[in-house]
């Protein structure tokens, strides 16, 4: 890889990376303000920031602005996580420049009308409404909020209908000057571009982003959950199961061994736990574990969803491969093959210009460096059954909470 990476007087921080095989630039804007940075009984507030964004800015209102990305014949977009915020758009090369000066119009110069926050926090309403109509996502939230009870990750990040009808419009414009200045933000930009004049047109479209003094604090998790099961009643035509614990923060040693275990578990076409309850027994369409870390803290979980009279069973088999897991371990023939699994989908997500941008902009905001890809690589190749013995006793030999959604008995 060839990142050049640029810290401008503002303090704002721009990696660029060049690809030659693409016609394509993507260009993404980082800010290290997310679900767990909001305010106190206002979960949301990021998330509701980003939206009202898009509204518009000093110049142009929200229509001018997708007029200008559909005239380049781009996309452009933006996501709020519990620890950071992005803004993206990925444009033909040849019009980067307009897709950096559009990006950074949209994150320092928004124009926060009262109006425009009131109309968008009914938005805000209609996708709560629609993600409390997806069984799947209630069942993950509820186990979010049981693993991290009574802080900011456990809370939804859009927030609910009581702290997103609480949000002002005085709230959200303070919000917004207190967390998105450059000490607290990183541009990253990669595809068929030239790093001086990316640096050039960064620092033209960022001027006006005001200086600050590094990242925002977070709370550490500390409450410890109530484990157990949790049933809830729902008029749905599939139970929906997610079971798991605490696990890794994000720069722990174990982490890659984390990655080798989870996709053994759960994570792949070839896991335990698809082959068992999918392929073998067709008790669930799907079926899948994951390992998600943050900065202090981590967690790990299986999803199933299955027919109401088939729930039992699916809770049984899962109990059955986590006890087989703890117990056993790993082959040495799994291993190699989640080895090669995590190496080579890491290869071929180089190809995209927008994976390049945002590993880029994800690793400098959240660990302040750019870890080599080779050394990646690297990192899950020395991964041994030693490793993986080790990692389950840590996260997977541990107490567990599981939700279970569906209708009742």
């Amino acid at each position: 890889m060839s990142e050049r990476i640029v810290t401008l007087p503002s303090g704002l921080i721009v990696a660029v990376e060049p690809m030659s095989n693409t016609r394509t630039a993507a260009i993404g804007v980082y800010v290290g303000v997310g679900g767990r940075h909001d305010p106190a009984g206002h979960a949301g507030t990021s998330h509701f920031l980003e939206h009202v964004l898009f509204k518009g800015t000093a110049r142009r209102g929200a229509i001018e602005i997708s007029q200008a990305v559909d005239r380049l014949g781009g996309d452009i977009n933006a996501y709020t996580s519990k620890e950071y915020t992005a803004f993206y758009c990925r444009v033909p090369a040849r019009h980067a420049a307009t897709g950096i000066g559009l990006i950074g119009e949209l994150v320092t110069e928004p124009a926060l009308r009262p109006a425009d926050i009131e109309g968008e926090r009914q938005v805000i309403l209609e996708e709560l409404a629609m993600d409390d109509d997806t069984p799947d996502d209630v069942a993950h939230q509820a186990f979010s909020a049981a693993l991290f009870p009574h802080h900011p990750l456990g809370c939804d990040t859009a927030g609910d209908r009581q702290t997103v009808n609480a949000i002002t419009a005085e709230s959200l414009t303070e919000f917004f000057q207190s967390t998105y200045h450059t000490g607290n933000a990183v541009v990253a930009v990669a595809g068929a571009v030239d790093p001086d004049q990316v640096v050039e047109q960064v620092t033209e479209a960022f001027a006006p982003m005001p200086q600050g003094a590094g990242r925002l604090s977070s709370t550490v998790p500390t409450t410890q959950p109530a484990w157990g099961t949790v049933v809830l009643d729902d008029d749905t035509e599939q139970t929906h199961i997610v079971t798991g614990g605490r696990a890794l923060p994000r720069d722990d040693a174990d982490r890659e061994a984390l990655d080798v275990v989870n996709h053994v578990f759960g994570g792949g076409l070839s896991s335990r736990l698809f082959d068992e309850i999918r392929e073998r027994r067709g008790l669930a369409y799907s079926v899948a574990s994951s390992a998600v870390a943050f900065g202090d803290a981590g967690a790990w979980s299986v999803y199933a969803g299955t027919m109401p009279q088939h729930a039992d069973a699916v809770c049984d088999l899962i109990d059955v491969e986590l006890h087989r897991l703890v117990s056993f371990g790993i082959t040495a023939e799994e291993l190699e093959i989640a080895r090669g699994y995590l190496t080579g989908s890491f290869e071929m997500g180089l190809e995209d210009s927008g994976a390049r941008m945002a590993r880029l902009g994800g690793q400098l905001l959240l660990r302040g460096e750019v870890r080599a890809c080779d050394d990646q690589l690297a990192r899950w190749d020395a991964v041994t059954l030693d490793d993986t013995r080790k990692v389950i006793e840590r996260v997977y030999a541990g107490e567990t909470i599981t939700i279970r959604l569906g209708p009742a008995a």
